[in-house]
């Protein structure tokens, strides 16, 4: 079902975790309760030497089935990673309230960190160290047994095109493709029920991003995962994702399946039904625009 927030404009305008380890949780039995519930989140910043406040998220409200792909997309600065960001429980909330399988992300957050793992656009590593150390420090973080984590590892980065000889090579001298991949596999270490991807592909060579682009279709099939996907790729929102929201100065602004939002461009607005002329229709902004204002906070 379409969902249009507002009428579309038509001119431009770790935290660190616990001392102790987390231990893996299963979410509840299919149907009882959405994978991931947003109602009513705000969250605003104080920015730039005039101390002005910036709305990043405005009032966003989203109801995530259980085994979805979610897009999420929207300009620079449009607020996709401070959502993001707030699901994660990197950021708290001025108003509102964020549940994943029914834990609220303030009131049961170490349950939260049981359940999900993020994937960013700029992913953090010791960079010295080997894919394989990384990797194991991961495992020790979450409390995973070291010789099941390194065989999954091994698996997970295989099918990702990463072999087994390349993971002895120091992350700082391997290419911002591999390192992703990298990052994605440490993510999936932790058999995470909510994988936030964020912009995992923004940056990686065609054949880097067909690889990440097609293990994500797997996580999805084979591991019971939920995932949210920020992407400035159409065509990769268009391949991957059930159902879409475009975000516009931190608003959400239109939700449906690619599909939905193509064809109501087309009947109501007599636009070219793509993705593209969805985007343009209800921003008014093209992808790389960016926003002066919230930049800094929300640095996508």
């Amino acid at each position: 079902m379409i969902e249009v927030m507002d009428e579309p404009k038509t001119t431009a305008p770790m935290r660190s975790l616990a001392s102790e380890p987390l231990r893996r949780v299963g979410p509840p039995p299919l149907g009882e309760l959405p994978a991931l519930l947003i109602e009513h989140a705000t969250k605003r910043f104080v920015v730039g030497r005039k101390k002005k406040s910036v709305t990043a998220v405005n009032d966003v409200n989203m109801s995530i089935r259980r085994g979805e792909i979610y897009g999420v997309l929207g300009a620079n600065g449009s607020g996709k990673s401070t959502l993001i960001r707030l699901v994660s429980t990197l950021l708290t909330l001025d108003t509102g309230r964020v549940e994943v399988f029914g834990n609220d992300v303030e009131r049961d957050e170490m349950k939260v960190k049981q359940l999900i793992n993020r994937v960013s656009v700029d992913a953090a590593f010791f960079k010295k160290l080997s894919p394989h150390e990384n990797l194991a420090y991961a495992a020790r973080l979450y409390g995973l047994d070291a010789k099941v984590a390194r065989a999954e590892a091994i698996t997970i980065l295989a099918r990702l095109g990463i072999g087994e000889k390349r993971l002895s090579r120091p992350l700082e001298q391997m290419s911002r493709g591999m390192q992703q991949k990298v990052a994605i596999a440490r993510a999936l270490l932790t058999s995470p029920t909510v994988l936030l991807l964020d912009e995992p592909t923004t940056g990686l060579d065609p054949r880097s991003k067909l690889d990440v682009q097609t293990f994500i279709e797997e996580v999805r099939d084979t591991h019971d995962a939920t995932i949210v996907l920020t992407t400035h790729d159409l065509a990769e929102a268009e391949r991957l994702c059930d159902r879409i929201t475009l975000i516009n100065d931190g608003r959400m602004v239109a939700e449906g399946t690619p599909a939905e939002l193509m064809t109501m461009v087309a009947e109501r607005y007599g636009k070219e039904p793509t993705l593209e002329s969805v985007f343009m229709t209800f921003t008014g902004r093209s992808l790389d625009d960016d926003h002066d204002d919230d930049k800094n906070e929300d640095d996508e």
